[in-house]
């Protein structure tokens, strides 16, 4: 067994012994597809995994509004109470560093391998969400003054 394959079966035991399951069944999603030989689906993995991703992340988050569990009233009264006001700030401004980090990460992938395990201890030490790459990269991008 070559060494990436023994780093992701290391990072699928992470996220066992972390009790989380998102890490696990991407780890051992990613290990079968090269046990498997299917390598021809990593580049197009590169390309649309993380747009897929944010896709499948928006729709989990605007269900309760196309549900209609959140009516137009109450979002409409989101713009009268400072809790709210200050959510929609920070949705700003995580929505703007998730883009920044979408640049530095395509433009300076040395940073990704950084990003990536320090994500993933995240989620497996810290009862973090995976969605942590786009926004630390963002923050980096502050910090290096990169894009």
């Amino acid at each position: 067994m070559d060494m990436t394959s023994l780093l992701l079966l290391g990072l699928a035991a992470l996220g066992i012994v972390s009790n989380n399951s998102p890490v696990t069944i991407a780890m051992v999603v990613l290990l079968l597809i090269r046990v498997l030989g299917l390598n021809q689906a990593f580049p197009w993995l590169e390309k649309y995994g993380l747009t897929i991703g944010i896709i499948i992340l928006t729709i989990g988050v605007m269900t309760p509004l196309a549900s209609g569990r959140i009516s137009l009233q109450t979002v409409g009264q989101s713009f009268l109470h400072w809790k709210s006001l200050a959510a929609i700030g920070i949705g700003i401004l995580v929505a703007y560093l998730g883009g920044r980090g979408a640049i530095l990460m395509g433009n300076q992938p040395t940073v990704v391998a950084g990003l990536l395990i320090g994500t993933v201890i995240g989620v497996a030490f810290f009862k973090g969400v995976p969605v942590g790459p786009l926004i630390a990269a963002g923050i980096l991008s502050l910090l290096i003054g990169k894009l």
